[in-house]
């Protein structure tokens, strides 16, 4: 074995890198790992553990599941088994530089003699990991002539192969999995695998896990496995022998309006532990009816009802809830059908096929949707992530804030005022539901609306509703569906389904990454850039997903939006005015800030900043002043922008001596590219001088550096003065100007955005739009984290003025 590393050893100072000299033992099961390697160029490290060592192949580009991808692989160096473990950054200068993180890990499982596929350059094998899922195959090219063998990493024809149109594996999920449990693998008696949950007396209460309204099946399906979303009531059993208990979610014991459905658990003689399921009660075509359930449960005539059961978080004296979710359910299907069988607790089946195509048919089936569910998910007892809602067409949970009076023969009420929580807990009138009702309902539905009245209306804003509406505490939530929402947040063709006495899921905001319920995209596939392939959909779900990193830097300040309606390479709309009411999250600023015209715009929210996608904003450009002070700015902006002929390293050049120049008179000065062919330096400062006095002092070092270095800068614009050389542009610090903001996408073909990076990053950039919305997940991990010291950076300038000096009395401030 140490021949086998001899290679791997030779290539390592190991008093200066933190990997591992040798060490590591393998397992039951032989192991895979890939590692995502920040090194010269970002490649995927694929190690497959063989006879005592990690066989090794460098993947520029990553896995693909497109069988029609055949991803090149550089065959490596053999690394020890205790590689597999290491995630942290190799130090410059030493071999492999970089960043590295363990992208995926798990079991492999060769499908043919490993030892004579690898040394005849053809080795078939399945993986079991949390991305990497399925039959897959490397197959060693003829000699090229090349330092290092060439091979292929090509995804076999099974269940898991999606086309790369559809899915990237390594776009979707690009994150760290170091600290997640090992996946299950294919090991033969794989339910044994419970032997290691740890033994746990049977606690007297569980909260249930809860799964998150998502608007899209995820991309990453092999992850996931999906099941039916029943009309029905959650429902807990506490089974202890021969007590036997039954809890709502909420955990109201409600053992005794189910006593036939405890006489059925009874019956069945389960191990003890908690059973996690839905009680349904179907109508005469066999479909889940609340309205029915509801019916029965409040009259305790339940002796129709079933019980779908889906997850055992504890399980005959163990605490299973930090297995995976599939050992779980193979032990809740082992314990039922151990046990007599029964019509009324039934085992909660998983849908095969792919998500889009499972939802479509249930939906055509009249059910609710369907309910996913990761994998290799631990139990958790709050909402989660994990688990994640589909629904049938528009369909969800809203509160009731008042209603208002029957109409002619109708008795109780008229209609149910509706509301959703946003972001700030506020709740926001969404219109009204007054169908779906029956008399019974009506009548009910008033009795527990009159414990609940109240003199002052609930919602944030009571424009639009009828003056003579009743109020109500939100404590009530209505099951509605819908048609589609209105351009004014409300809900159209409303039908109501039912009640429920429980806050805690109404208003939930959507996943990073995710629209919001009810956000529409018009013209969602439209082309914006012909090069990089991006729809109008992609753009928006780029801002989804960066905007929690964006709103940091818009956050407090105006902004001008720029407009491409035809996509780049079309006529731009440069706005700084617009009429708010429009975009929804686009807050109008002080009028005084700008006498004169109309309002200045502040993007304050998420809602904001999609809005302003959907609107066709590609560019976001932000002043250099927070609104709240806006007569003294709070920041300076250099944009090196170069001149024809000017290769990169001299912009990069350029750069190193503007942040040099800014350290002597005593300034902080961050980085980050521009989008385009430039990268922009920003040196934070405290507000107090006016903007003509700052713009005048950031004139003067500019011009300085012009003097100094006439062959690199040049202090006018103008593509015949900087012809060869650099144009600072100052001009960006004048009142009312503006820099492109960071994570703005740039109307430019390729699709470039801005990002903030680090000065010890800067000689590894490869231009100003080294980072696209096309593949930005390679930058999401490190977010802001190189603007981390910018706000406590800010330094007041009057030093560095007399250090120059430059006379703040010559200009107004």
């Amino acid at each position: 074995m140490q021949d086998a590393l001899k290679a791997y050893q030779e290539k390592r100072n190991f008093d200066a890198t933190p990997e591992p000299a040798g060490g590591g033992e393998g397992g039951a099961a032989l192991s895979f790992v890939i590692q995502k390697h920040w090194a010269r160029r970002l490649h995927y490290d694929f190690r497959l553990e063989l006879d005592g060592a990690l066989k090794s192949w460098a993947v520029p580009k990553g896995p693909s599941y497109d069988t029609a991808d055949k991803r090149m692989a550089v065959h490596v160096e053999d690394h020890p088994i205790a590689y597999a473990g290491f995630e942290g950054t190799i130090p410059p200068h030493q071999y492999g530089a970089g960043k590295v993180i363990i992208w995926d890990k798990g079991s492999w499982q060769p499908l043919e003699d490993p030892h004579k596929g690898y040394a005849d350059g053809k080795l078939k094998f399945a993986l079991h990991g949390h991305k990497m899922r399925g039959k897959w195959t490397l197959v060693r090219m003829k000699d090229r002539g090349d330092k290092k063998e060439p091979w292929l990493l090509i995804k076999e024809k099974d269940a898991f192969a999606r086309p790369a149109a559809q899915f990237s594996v390594v776009d979707e999920m690009p994150g760290s999995v170091r600290d997640l449990p090992a996946p299950p693998g294919a090991v033969p008696g794989g339910v044994r695998l419970a032997d290691a949950a740890r033994e746990a007396a049977l606690p007297a209460a569980l909260s249930p896990q809860l799964a998150t309204l998502v608007d899209a099946a995820p991309t990453s399906a092999q992850d996931w496995l999906f099941e039916v979303k029943f009309d029905g009531y959650r429902i807990l059993s506490r089974i202890d022998g021969g007590t036997i208990q039954l809890f709502t979610r909420n955990g109201n014991d409600c053992t005794h309006k189910l006593r036939p459905l405890r006489a059925e658990l009874a019956r069945l003689q389960l191990p003890s532990g908690w059973y996690d399921g839905e009680i349904v009660v179907n109508d005469a075509q066999g479909r889940a009816d609340f309205g029915l359930l509801q019916q029965a449960f409040d009259s305790e005539a339940t002796a129709g009802i079933q019980y779908f059961l889906f997850d055992i978080p504890f399980f005959d004296g163990r605490d299973l809830r930090p297995l995976p979710l599939e050992t779980r359910r193979a032990l809740l299907r082992a314990a039922l059908a151990q046990a007599p069988p029964s019509e009324t607790v039934r085992f909660s089946v998983q849908l095969d096929g792919p998500p889009h195509e499972i939802l479509a048919a249930v939906c055509k089936m009249g059910l609710e949707g369907v309910i996913g569910k990761r994998r290799d998910a631990a139990y958790v007892e709050r909402r989660s992530r994990d688990w994640i809602k589909l629904k049938c067409g528009q369909r969800q949970e809203f509160l009731i804030g008042g209603y208002t009076d029957p109409r002619g023969s109708r008795s109780g009420i008229g209609a149910l005022l509706l509301g959703t929580r946003d972001a700030q807990g506020r709740l926001r009138y969404a219109g009204n539901v007054g169908s779906g009702f029956d008399q019974s309902s009506l009548r009910e539905l008033k009795g527990r609306l009159a414990g609940l009245e109240t003199e002052q209306c609930p919602f944030a804003s009571c424009a639009g509703i009828a003056r003579t509406a009743h109020w109500v505490r939100p404590q009530l939530l209505a099951e509605v569906s819908f048609a589609e929402w209105t351009h004014g947040g409300a809900v159209r063709h409303a039908v109501f389904h039912g009640w429920r006495a429980d806050t805690r899921s109404a208003g939930q905001p959507a996943p990073a990454g995710r629209l919001p319920p009810g956000f529409k995209v018009s013209n969602a596939g439209r082309l914006i850039d012909a090069e990089s392939g991006t729809t109008k959909m992609a753009l928006v779900r780029y801002y989804a997903l960066v905007g929690p990193l964006m709103l940091v830097h818009l956050k407090g300040r105006p902004v001008s939006l720029v407009r491409a309606p035809s996509g780049v390479g079309g006529e731009l709309f440069f706005q700084k005015h617009v009429d708010s009411s429009k975009l929804p999250g686009v807050r109008q600023l002080d009028p005084a800030l700008d006498p004169g015209h109309a309002p200045l715009l502040e993007v304050a929210t998420l809602a904001g900043l999609l809005g302003a996608a959907q609107w066709n904003v590609i560019e976001f450009h932000t002043q250099n002043a927070l609104a709240a002070r806006y007569d003294t700015p709070n920041r300076i902006v250099f944009d090196l922008d170069p001149g024809k002929s000017v290769p990169w390293q001299a912009v990069q050049d350029g750069a190193l001596l503007m942040r040099a120049f800014l350290d002597t008179l005593g300034l902080p000065a961050f980085l980050k590219t521009s989008g385009g062919k430039g990268l922009h330096v920003v040196v934070p400062i405290r507000p107090f001088y006016g903007w003509d006095t700052v713009k005048a002092f950031s004139q003067t070092i500019v011009a300085h550096m012009a003097r100094t270095i006439p062959e690199r800068f040049v202090l006018k614009s103008g593509p015949a003065n900087r012809v060869g050389r650099i144009f600072i542009d100052y001009l960006r610090n004048g009142r009312g100007s503006t820099t492109v903001c960071a994570w703005s996408a740039r109307t430019r073909p390729g699709m470039g955005i801005s990002v903030p990076v680090g000065w010890d990053e800067l000689a590894s950039l490869r231009g100003g739009d080294q980072w696209t919305v096309a593949n930005v997940h390679t930058r999401l991990d490190r977010g802001n984290q190189a603007w981390a010291a910018y706000a406590k950076s800010a330094r007041g300038i009057r030093a560095a003025m007399r250090k120059l000096g430059f006379d703040p009395s010559a200009t107004a401030y």
